[in-house]
């Protein structure tokens, strides 16, 4: 589930967060960031749980309309095609997603489910909601197409699920946007013959990622002189305490990759920094980013410091 991106931004968090530290502790920081990663899955089933309990919502508002007194024939009669949707049927019904769910305590919705409420109301005041309930025999690819639908427009831009996230857990609403795409790409996908192998992915691609976030954390903090000296000289208009603190850290993040990680390529290091840069640091760093980065590998190539291994790994 997770990119090398990814993991660069909770690195370059991380390091933020010991920096900051009057008395920073370095096993414990990497604690933290091994932490705030898993955290990223936990999000990621909860967001699913959410379409579920949705699901569930819609169940209990037909028994209750049902019920009414002076109920309307629609009331009495109504649709089930969403209470039936094949997709969300499927993701409910799997043992591993309901057995993690479980296990992490990751059911959280029957606390809260006011903002069930608030998604399901919404949801019920769109047309397209309404012209879906017409349908009758809605096959899987439907289906799939109207859950799809509702995940991006009705939860991920929902401003109070938003408050909700920030408030639950302190690491989540960094991790919000790469868990709303990661979900959407993944639904996109599913299917009775994938499911089991889909719907709950390792966090990490491989061992060597999981490696990757120890290492870079460690490369970067362990090496603090000797990358402030590699920056040092290459920024003649500032000095290093007027340089905007991610943007430093972005450069020893760099800088450690072109020296410590032979199997990144460098292009592919000064790429990333470069779009992380834009994302969360001020607006001129990335053309400031990018020129740094530039120089000094050049300067590395010069003096053979580089000792890269073929295109490896992003």
């Amino acid at each position: 589930m997770l990119t090398r991106r990814h993991i660069r931004v909770k690195v370059l968090q991380s390091i933020y967060a010991y920096n900051r530290r009057v008395n920073p502790d370095l096993d414990a920081q990497e604690k933290f960031l091994k932490y705030s990663i898993e955290q990223m899955q936990d999000l990621y089933l909860l967001m699913l749980q959410l379409m579920i309990s949705m699901q569930g919502q819609a169940e209990r508002f037909l028994i209750i309309s049902k019920q009414k007194y002076l109920a309307t024939e629609m009331e009495k009669n109504p649709s089930h095609t969403f209470v039936d949707n094949k997709l969300l049927k499927l993701i409910a019904s799997n043992s591993l997603f309901a057995e993690t769910i479980e296990k992490k305590k990751l059911d959280y919705w029957k606390m809260d489910s006011e903002y069930v409420t608030i998604l399901f109301n919404e949801l019920k005041e769109k047309d397209w909601y309404k012209e879906y309930l017409t349908k009758e025999n809605t096959d899987f690819k439907e289906d799939q197409k109207f859950v799809i639908r509702i995940y991006k427009e009705i939860i991920a831009p929902n401003e109070k699920i938003y408050e909700y996230i920030e408030d639950k857990r302190l690491t989540w609403i960094d991790d919000f946007p790469i868990v709303n795409t990661a979900i959407v790409k993944m639904l996109g996908k599913l299917s009775e013959k994938n499911v089991s192998s889909l719907l709950v992915p390792e966090l990490y691609k491989n061992k060597e990622d999981r490696e990757y976030a120890i290492q870079l954390f460690r490369k970067v903090i362990l090496n603090e002189d000797k990358l402030n000296a590699e920056i040092t000289g290459k920024t003649p208009n500032w000095d290093q305490d007027r340089i905007a603190d991610v943007d430093l850290i972005i450069l020893k993040m760099g800088i450690a990759e072109f020296l410590y990680f032979p199997s990144i390529p460098e292009r592919a290091t000064i790429n990333e920094y470069l779009e992380i840069s834009k994302e969360y640091s001020t607006p001129k760093s990335s053309i400031f980013v990018n020129g740094i980065l530039d120089k000094i590998v050049k300067e590395f190539s010069e003096n053979g410091k580089l000792n890269k291994i073929g295109r490896g790994l992003q």
